[in-house]
């Protein structure tokens, strides 16, 4: 219940949780490696990051476990 999935397709912190400075690291560090595969991605298939990015995304949310939380595109964090 703190860091999850977003649908701009990075890892984002749940509000109100308990972060680390560690784990801000990581999950920064995640995110840039994110990015880079989603500029590769987009490069290939000529869309834009975003696009790759929001696709991946959605990808992501739907493979979620039960219990894992995710940022919807409106914003709203929730459980699946």
């Amino acid at each position: 219940g703190i860091v999850g999935e977003q649908a701009d397709g990075y890892l984002g912190f749940v509000p109100g949780a308990n972060v680390s400075s560690a784990l801000r690291r990581e999950v920064r560090d995640i995110n840039q490696q994110r990015k880079s595969a989603y500029a590769n991605l987009a490069r290939k298939n000529g869309v834009s990051v975003e696009v790759t990015a929001a696709l991946t995304a959605e990808k992501l949310i739907r493979q979620a476990r039960r219990g894992q939380c995710v940022r919807n595109q409106n914003g709203r964090w929730g459980e699946v």
